[in-house]
């Protein structure tokens, strides 16, 4: 789970949009993310599928639908703690992101605030999706 903090400074980001997923009349998830509309960039800060509703392609469905709704953003990145293993799967195998950096104590993210503790100070996998037409 992520700190309260870490949560309050992605929806104090400039361009932060938070959506909540509704199925059934009932919230089963949600997602924040900052959008870059000139530079057509996008950050997916917390992507989240309530306890008890996971499993059931709740959180596929919530990114798709954000890639739906933001078809001018070209490049998604997003992070999550090294240890998570099903967040690693999640990301590649099911949002077709790529991992291309880890994040750790000697090579630490220089766009993380010194506050944010998301991670437990344990390391953390930078993914980047490209939709560029090259």
């Amino acid at each position: 789970m992520r700190p309260e903090s870490d949560i309050d400074n992605s929806l104090g980001s400039n361009g932060a949009i938070a959506y909540k997923a509704i199925l059934d009349g009932t919230m089963v998830g949600g997602a924040i993310v900052v959008v870059d509309i000139e530079r057509k960039h996008g950050s997916l800060d917390l992507l989240y599928v309530r306890s008890g509703e996971q499993g059931k392609s709740i959180g596929k469905r919530i990114w798709q639908e954000l890639e739906r709704r933001h078809p001018e953003i070209k490049v998604w990145e997003t992070c999550t703690p090294y240890f998570d293993k099903r967040n690693i799967h999640f990301y590649v195998n099911v949002c077709k992101f790529h991992i291309v950096e880890f994040y750790h104590p000697r090579h630490p993210d220089p766009a993380t605030p010194n506050d944010f503790i998301g991670d437990g100070g344990e390391g953390m996998f930078k993914f980047r999706k490209d939709l560029e037409i090259i």
